[in-house]
């Protein structure tokens, strides 16, 4: 079988470059807010193809424009906040693929390492730097895809593995490798057989939930929004919660008070309305702690006003909750960085209420496993993650973030209520569909009635320990393979 002639352009030695970034620009569209899933195998086939017996030098350089390819236009946001932020993000993730490039065998072998390696780089950048940066990610690009469900058994990992595999399985069969291309496709099959016999929790009740959005302006931010009047429009869009309910989920820090909460007039009026819904009211809160440091939790009201519990934010944005190097960082961008750093919760994310065990994740932290996991893990029942995208430009983010959350629910085999103030929210089921989602900016109240679940899936049992020890055992196999036969090298420019 030929190579097609797209990929015979490819890696000629006046389109090795042009190709590479084609090759990430490819995964990019597979990825929200495009979505168009098949193009992550074609890409990676094509990166793939790229670096089959090239020297070191042009594996790595291959591998730094498939990332640049990929990363640029999935970040591209960032450009509205801080330009060279986004340069340096990009770059810094981009050399990440080159050392995939580099890092990986040029012969046959690099069927075995390039899933290990992609598998070791998105475990490397979901937790470095500065607790990690996991947008634009390849498991995003597939959680519409019929393998998406083998999340339950190891994780996101095991689905950027099981993506490549697939993607190295259609390389081995366009070089006639009908054994090994075999082999990939077992491989594939039996991680889709097992997500489907995994346990993936079981119900115990159903609880009537309202969501609500209250609308406003996209691409606004704190700096430049009457406070007051974001509090007040979810105040008034609580008013088309139709009764009964049980829960009723507002949105990430849609109450800013100035001090402390306790005491604030915010504190009685979600009270109040608590009363009046005779629901679980969860509310997204801000307060100063200090002249230096703020917090933002999730205030939990019972339906009698009292209020029974919060969980405050541990997984913190950085640049935008907190400031890493701030003495040395603060004089170059002074305008832009928070005047306050968000004080770091140290509490199990999950709150007994009369609704159920309400595991949560607030915004930043629905994008990270380990965060649902920890809910989940607790005993909670359903999985909240109120957030707030309304400062961002374009859908870019919030698409993402409704992908995290039917990852999140996939792998926890829970509900997910996703409610932000400007849009997306949405009910995510245990089986990743997405219901109801709202439009951008209107004022909606949605509400459906969901499931409470219990019992955990492997993936929350076992967390991302055996996906990086498979990667790494993979990686050192296809080395040793191709120490015992090297390929020659085809040295072209690129």
């Amino acid at each position: 079988m030929s190579n097609p002639k797209w990929l015979v352009w490819a890696r000629n030695s006046g389109g090795a470059t042009t190709g590479s970034l084609a090759a990430g620009g490819m995964l990019a569209l597979s990825m929200p807010p495009w979505g168009w899933w098949p193009l992550a195998l074609i890409g990676l086939l094509t990166f793939e193809r790229l670096i089959a017996n090239q020297p070191t030098w042009a594996r790595g350089w291959r591998g730094f424009g498939f990332g640049a390819g990929w990363l640029f236009p999935t970040t591209f946001w960032m450009v509205d906040f801080t330009l060279p932020g986004y340069l340096a993000v990009c770059v810094v993730f981009a050399a990440l693929y080159g050392l995939v490039g580099t890092a990986c065998p040029p012969g046959r072998s690099r069927w075995i390492a390039l899933p290990g390696l992609f598998v070791l780089a998105e475990a490397i950048r979901w937790r470095w730097p500065f607790g990690g940066v996991p947008l634009a990610t390849l498991p995003m690009s597939q959680v519409d895809t019929p393998w998406a469900s083998t999340v339950r058994v190891l994780g996101p990992l095991l689905l950027v593995g099981v993506c490549v595999v697939i993607a190295m399985m259609l390389a081995a069969a366009l070089d006639r490798q009908w054994q090994t291309a075999l082999v990939m496709a077992v491989v594939m099959l039996s991680f889709c057989g097992w997500a489907v016999l995994a346990p993936h929790g079981s119900t115990t009740d159903t609880i009537e939930v309202a969501i609500v959005q209250g609308g406003g302006q996209q691409r606004t931010r704190a700096a430049n929004t009457k406070l007051q009047e974001v509090f007040k429009r979810h105040l008034e869009a609580s008013q088309l919660i139709q009764k009964p309910v049980d829960l009723v989920v507002w949105p990430e820090d849609v109450v800013d008070v100035n001090g402390l909460f306790a005491n604030s007039q915010q504190r009685q009026q979600l009270a109040e309305l608590a009363q009046e819904l005779d629901a679980t009211l969860v509310a997204g809160v801000v307060e100063d702690v200090s002249s230096t440091e703020a917090a933002n939790f999730a205030a939990v009201f019972a339906p009698d006003g009292s209020l029974i519990g919060r969980y405050d934010k541990i997984r913190l944005v950085p640049f935008g909750e907190f400031v890493p190097l701030r003495s040395l960082i603060e004089p170059l961008a002074p305008n832009y960085l928070p005047a306050r750093d968000m004080r770091r919760g140290t509490a199990p994310a999950m709150v007994d209420t009369p609704a159920g065990r309400l595991g949560i994740s607030i915004s930043w932290e629905i994008f990270f496993e380990d965060r649902a996991r920890d809910a989940i893990s607790k005993g909670g029942e359903v999985l909240l993650n109120p957030t707030n995208g309304s400062s961002y430009w374009l859908t870019i983010v919030q698409t993402q973030q409704i992908a995290s959350s039917q990852l999140r629910a996939l792998e926890t085999g829970r509900w997910v209520v996703q409610s932000a103030p400007t849009g997306f929210s949405a009910f995510v089921d245990p089986e990743g569909n997405v219901h109801q989602r709202t439009t951008i900016s209107e004022r909606k109240v949605i509400q459906a009635n969901i499931e409470l679940r219990a019992g955990q899936t492997l993936a929350t049992r076992t967390g991302p320990w055996p996906m990086i020890t498979l990667a790494l055992a993979a990686l050192l196999a296809a080395w040793i393979t191709h120490q015992r036969n090297p390929t020659p090298l085809h040295h072209q420019t690129s």
